[in-house]
């Protein structure tokens, strides 16, 4: 006679939950310090020249990069990823062209 295979059983409801709640991590409350993302940073005076003098979260800065860059036109047409320095994105960037995963970090350089 064959004998039959049988399948691994899935653990029990009450096993997974166990597992489940140990996991889970307390969200944020409303009142607690911002993270390193929105704490506000101060742009050094070649950035402050295309994001303004005020500080600004991490986020802000990029957005506000990107909206220069579509503004005046500097993504390379053939290669989207990349980016045209004009004479400001120049003292920024450090060289002519760069991508735009490069650009995160250097845009940390001219942030304090």
């Amino acid at each position: 006679m064959a004998t039959k295979t049988t399948k691994k059983e899935a653990p029990k409801a009450d096993e997974t939950e166990g597992k489940a709640k140990a996991k889970k991590v307390a969200a944020p409350k409303s009142g607690d310090k911002p993270n390193a993302l929105q704490k506000p940073l101060q742009p050094t005076p070649e950035l402050a020249a295309i994001v303004g003098s005020s500080p600004l979260p991490r986020g802000e800065v990029v957005s506000k990069v990107w909206d220069y860059i579509r503004k005046h036109n500097l993504q390379n047409p053939e290669n989207k990823r990349e980016i045209l320095a004009d004479d400001h994105l120049k003292k920024v960037f450090g060289k002519d062209k760069a991508t735009m995963f490069e650009m995160n970090k250097y845009l940390a350089q001219h942030l304090k």
